[in-house]
């Protein structure tokens, strides 16, 4: 089981901010077990907190932008793709400002500042988010779509496609976190001459300049006209003769915007609240829609508290009946527990598979055969005491028993054929024999039942 990560210390970076301009000062700090990622305004009375969640999300125009109660940041993602990258979880991020600092218009420097300060662990484990059917968002005006399939790590493919002369086709590639900071981190953002004049009316880009974006010319402008719009950012004249791209720094990658996409596309994905596994298959993605699809799967988080457990029957158990039977007491027919398939040093999955020859169908009921919600809850309960017992000397010697039970709902009939994914966690460490847990029970990817134990472990006379 993966754990949580947070900054092993603050760091703090300094720069002007690409729309409004202003001199900024931000500052990322390490944050508790379960806090997610938070951006504390920290110019503003209160200093009001926002949470970088996708609900928050109010404007996707050249930068994501979070609002709660009136308050906004934005530009945002650039710093959100770094601390996906590093796997981080837990993160508060001061600033003085309505925005992040542009610096270089990429990672960079997020990441350079990460790297220095280093990451720890935390206890709690990692929550991730299994994609385990096709998820597809597509925008038929603009021709982009998102697709994330099931993977066993995460993964991007990016494909932009421009009508342009000097970027039309590109692709990126990332099939690995730690490639990251080499291939991806100083890809920077990028803006067409063209676009300039209608971001200026739309009061975007006052600090935009060419250190801290691609600019590419496309279009054949007058010098005059190029000339004016250099004053109106306020940046010096450029002479340019013929297309291409115009930045006082050569491009770091042949293939920089498409991998600047990428970055983005990270940036967005952060704002789940939890990391994912699955690869993702984005077509000229941009942050509108890269924030429906996180909308899509926040909506699903939000029904669905707690994930089902991947459970493939070919696999070898964990735990196989007769060592099961070597922890546990129980027997026939009060052995609710078949294999286990997972354990870590809190949690713990096992399996039951529900078959009509069950003693209790005769009765429950004879014309409609259910599972009784008791013996699911046993089920969980044994499957919670082999947590227990597996981590103690010459077991054998120790019983579980019930102290309390709270919370106890059953969401589905559990019938003949079904196949009960059992899933326990520890609330709090064992003491004093005493441990706390919360079980899910799943059929499928359904929740059918959820309880919280009390138990006590005792040696036996």
């Amino acid at each position: 089981m993966q754990k949580q990560k947070t900054l092993a210390s603050s760091f703090s970076l300094h720069g002007k901010g690409l729309h409004t301009g202003l001199d900024i000062e931000i500052r990322f700090n390490p944050a508790p077990e379960n806090h997610g990622y938070k951006i504390k305004r920290i110019d503003i009375e209160g200093q009001p907190i926002i949470e970088a969640l996708a609900e928050n999300v109010t404007n996707t125009q050249r930068g994501t932008v979070l609002t709660k109660n009136d308050v906004k940041v934005s530009t945002i993602e650039h710093a959100m793709a770094a601390l996906y990258a590093f796997e981080i979880d837990n993160c508060l991020i001061e600033v003085n400002a309505p925005e992040f600092p542009i610096l270089d218009g990429s990672s960079r420097y997020f990441t350079e500042g990460i790297q220095k300060v280093g990451v720890v662990k935390q206890n709690s484990p990692k929550d991730c988010y299994i994609v385990k059917h096709k998820i597809e968002v597509i925008d038929e005006e603009t021709g982009s779509s998102l697709i994330i399939l099931p993977d066993d790590k995460f993964s991007i493919n990016a494909l932009i496609s421009f009508n342009s002369p000097v970027l039309a086709n590109q692709f990126a590639t990332l099939s690995n976190m730690q490639e990251f900071p080499e291939q991806i981190a100083a890809s920077r953002t990028f803006v067409f001459v063209r676009e300039v004049e209608t971001l200026l009316q739309n009061n975007l880009i006052k600090g935009g300049n060419l250190d801290n974006a691609i600019v590419i010319y496309d279009q054949k402008i007058s010098q005059e006209m190029l000339d004016k719009l250099a004053d109106t950012v306020g940046i010096p004249r450029k002479k340019v003769n013929e297309l291409g791209y115009i930045n006082n720094k050569p491009l770091v990658f042949d293939n920089e915007p498409a991998r600047h996409k990428l970055l983005d596309i990270m940036g967005d994905l952060a704002l789940i609240g939890k990391p994912i596994k699955g690869r993702v298959i984005a077509t000229r993605p941009g942050h509108k829609i890269n924030n429906q699809l996180v909308r899509m799967i926040r909506k699903d988080i939000k029904l669905n508290e707690v994930q089902a457990p991947v459970y493939d029957p070919n696999d070898a158990p964990f735990m196989d009946i007769n060592r099961i039977k070597e922890l546990l007491p129980h027997r026939y027919p009060f052995l609710l527990v078949d294999k286990i398939i997972e354990i870590g040093s809190n949690h713990i999955v096992g399996i039951k598979n529900i078959t009509g020859d069950e003693p209790f169908f005769t009765g429950h009921f004879p014309q409609e055969p259910v599972t009784p919600g008791v013996l699911i809850v046993e089920a969980m309960a044994q499957t919670g005491g082999l947590l227990v017992l597996n981590s103690v000397d010459e077991p054998e010697r120790y019983s579980t028993y019930f102290m309390k039970i709270d919370g106890v709902k059953f969401r589905q009939k559990v019938v003949p054929g079904d196949t009960l994914i059992l899933r326990l966690e520890l609330l709090a460490p064992i003491r004093r024999g005493i441990s706390t847990m919360k079980g899910h029970a799943f059929v499928g990817e359904k929740l059918v039942t959820e309880a919280e134990f009390m138990a006590q472990i005792i040696k036996n006379k």
